[in-house]
């Protein structure tokens, strides 16, 4: 068996670890500074050729270790500002900014130059494997270590005193592989999820603007469509347009109650984090039905406009910051219609009202929306294409899912010893 439980512990600063192993502050085993002052003047960047890394290029995805893209500087950025070169292999990591973003790891994949934004540690001890020391670095919860300040951030000398468990050499190499091959396969996976995102927008361009087998076409203000169909407004296909419930939400309650978080991916999820009470009447006026498509109608800019068909089992109702539309099923199919508005999305956010960080389409704007009518058994025939694209993406984000869940599993138990490895 590669795998056993350590029963032979010992009390550390950082808890129970195996007897074998070691306790150390960063610091003993890598070199930690700063990164550099980001050049802004644009001849920095004329015909670059050099790696220059911000905090915007690590990505929050666990099993992505190095950078994604990068801006790139000339040399003369590097003589006149007098930027210091960081080695291939030094784990980068933020240390200011927004608590979610100070989470983000990463290693430099070649020599780079790197924002001063971003902490840099760069081992040097012999017994010390690289890679183990990054996926350590990456179960740290560097928020604990915060100065109290405006803006959250860590001083190097608060990062020179994490404290690192270190196992055998030989131990440190086996589990660094058994986590990089699990993040391999979560990579493959994830790169077959975008291959499938992009196919979809592709079918979604191709079939809701040509539709299937038409030959001749015709311009219109919603641009160029088969000429057989027809130009409506949104108001004209539905039966009903209704805002959700403004109500204070409860962590408990009679009936869960959909918001904007639920809308995932086109549908509604239930994973419902909020409850209210009601009485029947009220119950009756806001109970979802399978086919009601939920619309979010005021929030941030990049989110209004999220679109997504309830298609789930049991007594739901909805939020206010949601329009509820349904559909006249006789001429309309509402998946046809959920994938059109997702379709639409920058259409919709040209119906936006703006405010401060906020943006909102009213019923009444959204009603107006200029739609493609065509025969209700063309638009199923495209609603069957896209949903077999839609549940091919849900198999692969399932086991994508599943594959996080045994890396995060796998890193409780290895980086802390509780379950050993064994070194052939």
């Amino acid at each position: 068996m590669m795998f056993y439980k350590e029963t032979n512990l010992k009390e550390t600063p950082i808890g129970k670890i195996p007897k074998e192993w070691n306790v150390t502050n960063l610091k003993s085993i890598a070199k930690i500074s700063s990164g550099n002052t980001a050049p802004q003047d644009e001849k920095y960047f004329r015909n670059g050729k050099y790696p220059f890394i911000r905090v915007q290029h690590l990505t929050e995805l666990q099993e992505q270790k190095y950078p994604v893209n990068c801006d790139y500087i000339n040399d003369y950025a590097v003589s006149d500002l007098k930027l210091k070169k960081f080695k291939k292999g030094s784990i980068i990591f933020p240390k200011s900014g927004e608590s979610i973003k100070l989470e983000k790891r990463a290693i430099l994949k070649e020599d780079s130059y790197v924002v001063n934004h971003l902490a840099v540690i760069e081992p040097f001890d012999k017994n010390t494997d690289d890679l183990f020391l990054f996926y350590y670095l990456c179960i740290v919860k560097t928020s604990n270590y915060l100065t109290k300040t405006t803006m959250p951030s860590l001083n190097l000398s608060t990062i020179g005193d994490f404290l690192i468990p270190l196992p055998p050499l030989s131990e440190q190499q086996k589990i660094a592989e058994i986590l990089s091959t699990v993040d391999e396969a979560i990579q493959k996976t994830n790169e077959i999820i975008v291959k499938t995102e992009r196919l979809k927008k592709g079918l979604m361009q191709e079939l809701l603007t040509k539709g299937i087998g038409h030959k001749e076409f015709k311009d219109t203000e919603i641009g160029r469509i088969p000429r057989e169909w027809e130009v409506v407004k949104l108001g004209d296909v539905l039966e009903l347009c209704q805002y959700g419930l403004s109500i204070p939400l409860k962590e408990k309650g009679k009936y869960p109650i959909v918001r904007m978080d639920e809308i995932v991916n086109g549908y509604i999820t239930p994973n419902v984090a909020k409850y209210v009470d009601l009485d029947e009447e009220t119950f009756e006026k806001f109970k979802l039905e399978k086919g009601d498509i939920l619309f979010n109608r005021t929030n941030a800019p990049d989110l209004v406009g999220r679109t997504g068909i309830f298609l789930l089992e049991g007594d739901y109702v909805f939020a206010s910051y949601l329009i509820r539309l349904r559909v006249k099923h006789e001429i309309f199919d509402p998946h046809f219609l959920t994938f059109y508005l997702i379709f639409s999305e920058e259409r919709l956010k040209q119906l936006a009202t703006r405010a401060v960080h906020q943006a909102n389409i009213n019923a009444t704007n959204l009603k107006k929306l200029k739609i493609p009518w065509l025969a209700i058994e063309e638009q199923r025939k495209i609603v069957e294409i896209l949903s077999t694209v839609d549940k091919k993406l849900e198999v692969e984000r399932n086991e994508k899912a599943k594959l996080e869940r045994i890396k995060q599993g796998l890193m409780d138990l290895f980086l802390t010893g509780k379950v050993r490895v064994k070194v052939n």
